[in-house]
C-alpha cells in the first residue's frame, strides 16, 4: 500500500510496504550481477541502499545457482536481508535475442526464490519498431501480465508500460495495467533512447505512461542509471530506478557524474570528495590494479548516483525541483531538448503543480517559462480575470521591482488623483494588473535584469494577446509627464474605485473561479490591513470574518463564512471533498482527512488549494487545503488527503 509523504507536482516522495518491509522513495536499485557481483550486496546494505535488483533468469539458468536459490531462497544466496526485485529475462532478450523461458515459469521461478518484487515476462518494444509490431508486443505483455497476477502468491508483481515511442499506446497500455493486480508499474523499452541521447523521448514516454497510470503504485524507470537523469525522471513522477551502469563503467574505467560520464584516462584532476575517492588521487587510481581499481570506481559511481538522488530529494521538499532539473538539463545539448520537450506537456503537468510553492520562482533561462506555474497564470488570467468594472481605461507599464504597485506607488497615486486608470504591468508571465500583482509567481519570481530575447519576445507576445483580448475602452502607455498631461487632459477622476476591493476581487475570481467575487463580497465589504505593510489581511462582509489574505503568496484562506457563501455559488463538485459518514465526526472537530475516506472530489482541484470538506449531503464539515488532485484521492488508500485548518459545528 503506497503513501504519499511529500509531493511537488508529479514528483512524490512515497513509502510502501514490501514482504522486506517498507521501502522510501525516490531510491535507487543497484543492479546485482548473481555471477560476478563488484560491490557485494551485504556492501551495498551498509552503503545505504535499501533495495536492490537481480535477474532471475540468470539464476534459473545456472544449475548451481538454481539449485541454491530454490533451497536457501534468493536472500540468502545474494546475503541481502533487504528488498530484492527480480527482473524476469526481457532485456536479455532485447540484447540476444528470444529467451529460453515461458512466462509462468519466470513467474514462478521468481515467486518460489522468495523475490519481493518479481517482473512479468514483457515484450521489449524497441523504438525502431512499427506501430502495429508494437501494438502486437503490448497486447501480448497485457496477456502476460494478466496471467502473472494469477500466480503470483505473497510476491509483488511488477507490469511493465510498453509501447515504444507511440505515446497513445503508451497510455492505453499504462491504464490497462492499471486494472490488473499489480504492485510495481515499471516503464519498459527505454534503455535504447537513454543510450542514444533521445532524452526527448524518453520524457514523452514516461509523460504518456504517467497519463495512464493508477497514481496509487510506484513507478519504475527500468534502466535509468545515471545521475544525469534522475532529477529529470523524479520531476515527471518516477519513484524507483535500477542501475548495473556503476559496475559497468567502473570496468571500463568511466566515472559517472551529474554532468556526465568521464573516462579515467582523460582526466587532468580529480576533484571527487566522496568516501571513496577520498584517499586517492588521479595518479594513484590509474596506478591501482584493475579489479581494485574498478571496485574503487564502482563505489565512487554509487556514491555519486545516491547523493543525486538525494540532492533530488531535498529540492523536491525545498519546492525548487524545476531549478534543478533545468541546471542539470543544461549540461549536455540532448538534456537541454528534454527540458524543451517538457513545454509540450505542461498542461498535464499544471494538474498537480501546487498553487504557490514556499520558495521564490527563479529564472534560469527561457525553459523556466514553460513551467507549469506560468502556463497557469497565464491561462487563469485570459480565462478568469475581469477588469475593475468602475474603470475604461488601462495605462500599461514596463515591468519594475516586484511586487509592481509598491514599486510604481508614486506613479499610480499621481494618474489615479486625475483619472480613473487601472493599471497593468507587461512581465514575462503576460500582463500583470496592479490588483494580482501580489500572487503567486508573480511577487514571488526573480527575474534578471537584463532580459534575453526569449523573455522580450514572450512579454511582446502576451501584450499583443492582451491589446486584442481586454475590455478597456482605451489603453496607453506610460511614458511619465506625457501620460500625466494626457490624463489630466482627459478630466474622468470622479468617482474612481477602491484598489483594494478591486484587489480581493480579482484574487477572489483567479483563486475559486469566475463568480467568486460575486459570491463572497455581496454585502458590506470591510477590511483589516497589516499596520506594518499596509497589506490586506481580513476580509469581512456584512460583519462577519470570511476570508484572510496570506502575505507569503499573496492567495485567500477561507473561513467558514466564506465556505459557505461558496458553496451557495458554485454547485457541487466544485471546490468540494466528499467524505463518508465514517470520516464526518472526525473532520468536524477539525482533524485532518485521510485517503481512504474521500468519496469524490472536484477533478479541478491541485495541490493547496483551498477545499470545502462535505459529507454526501453536501452538508459543509471543515476547511482546509488539499494535499492531493481528485484521482490520488480516490486511487490511494493511506495518507493525508486534506489538511483540514478548522471543523464547522452543525
Amino acid at each position: 500500500m503506497l503513501e504519499i509523504l511529500k509531493r511537488d507536482g508529479l514528483a512524490r516522495m512515497c513509502r510502501f510496504d514490501t514482504p522486506h518491509g517498507p521501502l522510501e522513495t525516490p531510491c535507487l536499485l543497484p543492479v546485482v550481477n548473481p555471477r560476478l557481483a563488484t560491490i557485494p550486496p551485504r556492501r551495498l546494505k551498509e552503503l545505504g541502499f535499501q533495495a536492490l535488483i537481480t535477474n532471475s533468469y540468470i539464476i534459473r539458468n545456472d544449475a548451481r545457482l538454481r539449485e541454491r536459490a530454490l533451497s536457501e531462497g534468493l536472500h540468502r544466496l545474494l546475503d541481502y536481508d533487504g528488498v530484492i526485485m527480480t527482473d524476469s529475462g526481457t532485456f536479455q532478450s532485447h540484447m540476444y535475442g528470444e529467451v529460453e523461458v515461458r512466462n509462468p515459469e519466470i513467474v514462478a521461478f521468481q515467486r518460489d526464490v522468495g523475490s519481493d518484487i518479481g517482473t512479468v515476462l514483457d515484450i521489449f518494444t524497441e523504438p525502431d519498431w512499427g506501430r502495429e509490431r508494437t501494438a502486437e508486443a503490448v497486447r501480448v505483455t497485457l496477456e502476460r501480465t494478466a496471467e502473472a497476477g494469477g500466480m503470483k502468491g505473497g510476491m509483488m508483481l511488477a507490469g511493465v508500460v510498453q509501447g515504444s515511442v507511440f505515446r497513445d499506446l503508451r497510455t492505453e497500455c499504462a491504464r490497462d495495467l492499471s486494472r490488473l493486480p499489480v504492485d510495481v508499474f515499471p516503464i519498459g523499452g527505454v534503455v535504447p533512447l537513454m543510450e542514444g541521447y533521445r532524452f526527448a523521448d524518453l520524457v514523452d514516454v514516461v509523460v504518456s505512461s504517467k497519463m495512464g497510470l493508477s497514481p496509487d503504485r510506484p513507478v519504475h524507470l527500468f534502466g535509468a542509471g545515471h545521475p544525469m537523469v534522475f532529477s529529470l525522471a523524479i520531476l515527471l513522477g518516477c519513484d524507483m530506478f535500477d542501475s548495473a551502469s556503476y559496475a559497468k563503467f567502473a570496468r571500463d574505467g568511466r566515472m559517472m557524474f551529474p554532468e556526465g560520464t568521464y573516462h579515467l584516462k582523460d582526466m587532468r584532476a580529480l576533484e571527487c570528495e566522496c568516501p571513496a575517492c577520498r584517499e586517492h588521487t588521479l595518479e594513484s587510481l590509474l596506478a591501482l590494479p584493475e579489479e581494485r581499481r574498478a571496485e574503487v570506481l564502482a563505489l565512487h559511481n554509487l556514491h555519486a548516483s545516491r547523493k543525486e538522488i538525494e540532492r533530488a530529494k531535498r529540492a523536491l521538499l525545498e519546492g525548487t525541483l524545476w531549478e534543478l532539473v533545468e541546471q542539470r538539463c543544461r549540461a549536455h545539448p540532448a538534456l537541454l531538448d528534454a527540458l524543451r520537450a517538457l513545454g509540450r506537456h505542461k498542461a498535464f503537468l499544471e494538474r498537480f503543480e501546487p498553487l504557490s510553492r514556499e520558495g521564490a520562482f527563479f529564472y534560469t533561462g527561457p525553459e523556466s517559462l514553460d513551467r507549469p506555474a506560468a502556463f497557469r497564470y497565464e491561462r487563469r488570467y485570459f480565462e478568469r480575470y475581469r477588469k475593475p468594472a468602475q474603470t475604461d481605461l488601462a495605462v500599461v507599464l514596463e515591468e519594475g521591482d516586484r511586487p509592481y504597485s509598491r514599486f510604481y506607488a508614486k506613479e499610480m497615486s499621481q494618474m489615479s488623483e486625475v483619472a480613473r486608470a487601472h493599471f497593468v504591468v507587461m512581465s514575462p508571465f503576460g500582463p500583470v494588473p496592479a490588483d494580482l500583482d501580489e500572487v503567486y509567481p508573480i511577487s514571488q519570481s526573480v527575474f534578471p535584469r537584463i532580459k534575453d530575447r526569449d523573455v522580450q519576445e514572450r512579454t511582446r507576445e502576451l501584450m499583443e494577446r492582451f491589446s486584442h483580448a481586454h475590455e478597456y475602452g482605451l489603453s496607453m502607455l506610460y511614458e511619465g509627464q506625457a501620460t500625466l498631461d494626457m490624463l489630466s487632459s482627459l478630466g474622468d477622476a470622479q468617482g474612481g474605485f477602491d484598489p483594494d476591493l478591486a484587489r480581493i476581487r480579482a484574487v477572489a475570481d483567479y483563486q475559486f473561479g469566475r463568480g467568486a467575487a460575486e459570491a463572497l463580497f455581496e454585502g458590506k465589504v470591510e477590511l483589516t490591513k497589516s499596520k506594518n505593510t499596509d497589506r490586506i489581511r481580513n476580509v469581512a462582509v456584512d460583519g462577519e470574518h470570511i476570508l484572510s489574505m496570506r502575505a507569503p503568496d499573496g492567495f485567500f484562506t477561507l473561513r467558514p463564512g466564506g465556505a459557505r457563501r461558496l458553496m451557495r455559488a458554485f454547485p457541487a463538485p466544485a471546490l468540494r471533498v466528499v467524505v463518508d459518514q465514517d470520516s464526518e465526526p472526525f473532520n468536524r472537530e477539525g482533524k485532518n482527512v485521510f485517503c481512504q475516506f474521500v468519496k469524490a472530489c472536484d477533478p479541478a482541484l491541485v495541490p493547496m488549494d483551498e477545499v470545502l470538506v462535505v459529507n454526501e449531503k453536501d452538508e459543509l464539515l471543515a476547511i482546509g487545503r488539499a494535499l492531493l488532485v481528485a484521482e490520488e484521492m480516490l486511487a490511494i488508500r493511506k495518507g493525508l488527503a486534506v489538511k483540514v485548518r478548522e471543523g464547522v459545528r452543525a
